[in-house]
């Protein structure tokens, strides 16, 4: 495994010397840090968490190595006392986070550190850039999904993504977000997910015609068979072929389970249209039609606005570099720190742009479903010692339009707790699951959102608010800055 203990920003490492060395002098802080997000990607009306099984992993295997330590003594600017104590440096906080697969919201915070100030500044860049990454991709497969409808999607992304690192773990995002399969073989061993492919045009090319490379694939994997058929001519040479083939196997007493065409290129609409009918006509009804080129979860929702007869979707570039948006901007900020004498103190970041105004303060969040139809209602940032009883009337509001206001009558909704413990004391507490059970568990959640927040374009807005309390803390905190 790799040691991906050197995988931050280099002032990273120099606030974490500035903590180590002033806590040489009594000042040691205990901080709490949130990652968050504050816009959902690609117009989104939500996202989904994913990388938690990632970040795990690299907060286990934090050390410094030898050569760790010998590269930055090499710099020339830390302390050799620092140094020395790098030599045994583990993590010894606690994380809290939304499990894998959570619908999530701008503004909420998907990861919660709490741990002394020099280790939770530490792991500030590995766990955005671990976070941000794979819920990026878990968002917009999920989004890729939800416009091929009851179709299957497949992650064919791994040759045009940013390198080995990104190719492995967006196809881990993809699955989460609810792809069928993934092209990624690498992958596939990694996290025992399924993968899928059928062959290339260079597969046709090399034989000395399309009939005799059909065949060919078609002896050696009759229980998968879907064919490439637009190297040549998709309807006057492709389509035929397949169908020939198709009946060679039938006569021969093959039972044709899975088997099909597959086009990459061309009026896909058109295509797919005219080769169902052929295969239709020809008695093979229940074959598959796949197809790729450029896809995305816009064209897929034109090609089946324009019938298209595809069921089977391979989603390649536009997905696992989430082309459209490709940048989850997930932050990392404290909200409280604990002085000599153990109190919590909360912290706030101001701005000129309010939606850049942190919310201060230890936090938890709570989901709120209408009882009866177990829908999504709301999410509800409180801090941390709050409770919320659904036998009481709850008043939740907009906390940047306050006269926005919802009232939810006692026992009409039901309350989730988002942030579950991950580590305690530096150890893990939290029960990974597989990739396709995180897989099932984010369809459960997407499930419990509404269609108007599942729309591509102009979706609709997730309520997520501030406990009164909460809201009164920000504000004096704003109010005595200000004066300052």
């Amino acid at each position: 495994m790799r040691n991906l203990t050197l995988l931050t920003d280099f002032y990273e490492l120099t606030m974490m010397q500035a903590y180590y060395l002033a806590a040489e002098t009594g000042h040691r802080q205990d901080a709490v840090f949130d990652m968050f997000y504050r816009e959902n990607p690609c117009g989104n009306g939500y996202a989904i968490a994913a990388g938690l099984a990632q970040l795990i992993e690299y907060i286990e295997n934090l050390h410094f190595g030898d050569t760790d330590i010998a590269y930055l003594r090499s710099t020339g600017v830390f302390d050799e006392r620092f140094l020395s104590h790098l030599k045994d440096f583990r993590f010894t906080g606690d994380v809290a986070a939304v499990p894998e697969g959570t619908v999530v919201f701008p503004g909420e915070p998907l990861v919660r550190v709490r741990a002394p100030l020099a280790e939770g500044q530490f792991i500030e860049t590995a766990l955005l850039n671990i976070i941000n990454h794979q819920s990026l991709i878990a968002t917009k497969a999920a989004r890729v999904c939800w416009a091929a409808g009851d179709d299957r999607v497949l992650e064919f992304g791994l040759r045009r993504a940013q390198g080995p690192d990104a190719g492995i773990y967006g196809a881990r995002a993809a699955m989460i977000g609810g792809c069928y399969g993934t092209s990624n073989v690498l992958a596939g061993q990694y996290f025992d997910v399924p993968v899928r492919g059928t062959h290339a045009h260079s597969w046709i090319m090399s034989f000395d015609c399309e009939l005799a490379a059909f065949q060919a694939y078609a002896n050696l994997y009759p229980g998968a068979c879907i064919l490439l058929v637009d190297t040549y001519d998709t309807l006057k040479s492709g389509v035929p072929n397949a169908i020939r083939v198709f009946q060679a196997m039938r006569a021969q007493g093959t039972n044709l389970t899975l088997y099909g065409i597959r086009l990459d290129s061309g009026d896909l609409a058109y295509l797919s249209k005219q080769a169902r009918v052929m295969l239709d006509d020809a008695g093979f009804s229940d074959a598959i039609i796949s197809a790729s080129s450029d896809l995305d979860e816009h064209l897929i929702t034109e090609l089946k606005a324009q019938g298209a007869k595809i069921s089977l979707w391979g989603v390649g570039t536009n997905l696992i570099t989430s082309k459209e948006y490709p940048a989850f901007g997930g932050v990392y900020k404290m909200s409280a720190l604990r002085n000599n004498d153990g109190v919590w103190i909360p912290k706030i970041k101001l701005s000129e742009n309010p939606v850049k105004v942190t919310n201060p303060g230890v936090k938890k969040i709570y989901r709120l479903y209408d009882a009866a139809s177990g829908k999504m209602k709301a999410d509800l940032i409180t801090l941390a010692d709050e409770t919320l009883t659904p036998g009481e009337d709850l008043t939740i509001f907009d906390p940047l339009a306050t006269w926005k206001r919802m009232t939810l009558p006692a026992n009409t909704y039901t309350v989730r707790e988002l942030l579950v413990p991950v580590f305690v004391n530096g150890e893990c507490v939290y029960e990974e699951k597989s990739v396709m059970d995180i897989r099932e568990y984010a369809r459960q959640e997407l499930n419990t959102l509404w269609d108007e927040h599942k729309r591509l374009t102009n979706a609709h807005l997730m309520p997520v608010d501030l406990s009164q309390q909460l809201y009164d803390l920000k504000q004096t905190m704003i109010a005595q800055l200000r004066e300052e």
